[in-house]
């Protein structure tokens, strides 16, 4: 494990602890860093896992799941935070299931140039994330008409919103806090 401020392993945990790492075990059964880093505030932990369920993993979003995770990267990629791309770009890479194309993807992303390989609709979301993640006090109503324009509902821009927030936050709460991946499983899904 790795970070700047005291984590509590497991064996060390109390009953609140206990319970907070229970909802944040990983599809491998084991507690990722980005989670672990608030074992000395379980309520933060328990927070967190619920926002990051809600806006990642919950069924009842419509924006395809390799999509969410596209985004979730390219906001890291803007934030330069290198622990959740490695783990959204893995679990975007995994979705895609096409290498060549997932690929592409990434190297356009780098570049910050989403254009090389997306249009309309998947344009629109991924111009809109990078306008609210680098500039968040420019943002007009003209930008969630843009996105309508492309045919994003607004369910959609939702949820692309709080995908968008949602990294934000947990991007400045790794690096303020020099959370690495060292020691965890990284990705969400397990392998076939």
């Amino acid at each position: 494990m790795s970070a700047w401020i005291k984590m509590i392993e497991d064996h060390e945990a109390k009953q609140e602890l206990k319970e907070a790492f229970n909802l944040a075990r990983t599809p491998h059964g084991t507690v990722d860093n980005v989670m672990r880093v608030h074992s000395l505030r379980p309520s933060t932990m328990k927070g967190h896992i619920v926002l990051y369920k809600s806006v990642l993993h919950d069924e009842t979003n419509t924006i395809p799941k390799w999509f969410q995770e596209t985004i979730s990267s390219y906001v890291s990629i803007l934030n330069n935070c290198t622990y959740s791309l490695a783990n959204h770009w893995k679990n975007a890479s995994h979705l895609i299931d096409d290498t060549k194309k997932s690929d592409a993807i990434k190297k356009a992303l780098d570049k910050k140039k989403p254009e090389e390989v997306f249009t309309g609709k998947e344009l629109a979301i991924l111009k809109y994330s990078e306008k609210l993640t680098i500039n968040p006090s420019e943002m007009r109503e003209e930008d969630v008409q843009e996105l309508k324009i492309n045919n994003v509902s607004d369910g959609e821009i939702l949820e692309a919103n709080q995908i968008i927030c949602y990294f934000n936050y947990v991007n400045r709460t790794i690096n303020g806090l020099g959370v690495t991946t060292e020691g965890d499983i990284v990705g969400y899904y397990k392998k076939k």
